[in-house]
């Protein structure tokens, strides 16, 4: 996959997932050129997204939504994932 075909995939998956009331996602892999885990092809990420689902969860109940509704991505697409997840009432 290329970086915006990657980016759409991101995406359309945490739409899908959590219908967001804002999402943000950032393509750093430029930034990681030459790091070991970027021979494998899959990029580096910076993600904040704010959604109603994270109300009342715990920073670390929310990375792991997160990373249950990107896990085909995480295995193929995604190295590096750095997440802010908030809620409305944040």
């Amino acid at each position: 996959m290329d970086g915006s075909t990657r980016l759409a995939a991101i995406r359309e998956a945490l739409e899908s997932a959590f219908r967001p009331l804002s999402i943000e996602i950032v393509d750093e892999s430029h930034l990681h050129r030459g790091h070991a885990g970027a021979l494998s092809g899959r990029g580096h990420f910076r993600l904040r997204i704010t959604a109603a689902a994270f109300d009342g969860r715990s920073p670390v109940a929310r990375h792991r939504m997160v990373y249950g509704a990107l896990e085909v991505l995480m295995e193929t697409e995604i190295h590096a994932l750095s997440i802010e997840a908030l809620s409305p009432n944040d």
